[in-house]
């Protein structure tokens, strides 16, 4: 079963492709390369045994996904990552947001909506819930005024999947993802940010490799145990592994609904200085940080309740935190060697 993977060569694309190789279903993986680099379809390969499928477009073009459904017309299922995703890029830059967010998407689904039937898996984010009243935060819970132009382009694409499944054969499961970290247990992929990092543990390797000088802690005046701010830190690989899972539950026709929403995240909150203790751990590494004053948009704390995900989709989040930032290392060591 061919499999379309939109952003395929990014952190969490690559990883789903080497687990959906790993169910049985053939990858197609279509990427920009804006944020990803053609390198990830070699490392891929070395892992798999193979290169998979691959086109480089821009699905901004609406003639270009046209002509990609047509060349591919057996695609039976896609799993949509393709996004920009920096919050204080999008504050800076929202039209470019909302251009590349919104316009691929409607593009997507405009073909799939030809089908007689079909999968899509859509790449949400947690931030749709804002600063949830309580924690951990359940699927119920209220979607809140997004606090960025990225936020808000995760409710807009969820708002546009749940219309356009009233009235099409499209099936979709929409996954909440909380904070993905971590590579592959190979050391082949892992995170890649282009530039300075936007997220702590790519910022925390690069600053125990001696890349950066020190890591800047945003906020020490949080109302939580020692005042830093609180995530939900999930292994790349164990999300990986809930879209193979959500997409495996679509073609067997288990779903209940034409749109399910899950959140995917480990139930457990790690505070910053926690993460950067736990690194120290893991590393033999002493990390050099300064506390600096808060960042806009920053909530005081987000980790799933994942009842949900682990009883009705059946998947649970494997890995420690100590396991997930080990592998961070162990990749940041790979690839600066």
């Amino acid at each position: 079963m061919k499999v379309l993977v939109t952003g395929g060569l990014g952190f969490i694309g690559s990883h789903t492709v080497v687990e959906l190789h790993n169910a049985g279903f053939e990858p197609l993986i279509v990427d920009n390369l804006s944020n990803s680099s053609i390198d990830v379809l070699d490392r891929i390969a070395a892992i798999i045994g193979y290169k998979p499928a691959f086109e480089q477009m821009d699905l901004r073009e609406k003639a270009a996904v046209n002509q990609l459904f047509k060349k591919h017309a057996d695609i039976s299922g896609v799993i949509h990552f393709a996004a920009s995703k920096a919050v204080g890029e999008s504050v800076e830059n929202p039209l470019l947001y909302y251009e590349n967010n919104i316009n691929a998407l409607v593009y997507i689904l405009q073909e799939l909506q030809k089908k007689e039937s079909t999968n899509f898996i859509f790449s949400s984010s947690c931030t749709v819930y804002g600063q949830a009243e309580k924690m951990p935060i359940t699927e119920d819970a209220s979607v809140q005024p997004a606090m960025s132009p990225y936020g808000n382009t995760k409710q807009i694409g969820e708002e546009i999947i749940t219309d356009v499944a009233k009235v099409s054969n499209i099936k979709s499961i929409l996954l909440r993802y909380f904070n993905p970290i971590g590579a592959h247990p190979s050391a082949e992929i892992g995170e890649l940010p282009i530039g300075v990092p936007q997220n702590l543990v790519p910022f925390i390797t690069q600053t125990g490799i001696g890349l950066r000088q020190e890591l800047s802690v945003y906020g020490d005046d949080y109302p939580t145990p020692d005042g830093t701010a609180i995530r939900d830190y999930i292994h790349v690989v164990d999300l990986a592994k809930a879209h193979v899972v959500a997409l495996q539950r679509l073609v067997e026709n288990k779903n209940l609904d034409k749109v399910e929403t899950f959140n995917l995240g480990t139930g457990t909150g790690s505070s910053v200085l926690e993460v950067i203790k736990t690194f120290e751990k893991v590393s033999g590494k002493k990390l050099p940080y300064k506390i600096v004053g808060r960042r806009e948009g920053d909530i005081t704390s987000a980790y799933a309740n994942t009842d949900k995900a682990n009883n009705v989709l059946g998947w649970k989040a494997q890995s420690t935190l100590e396991e997930a930032l080990a592998s961070a290392w162990k990749w940041e060591q790979k690839i600066r060697s």
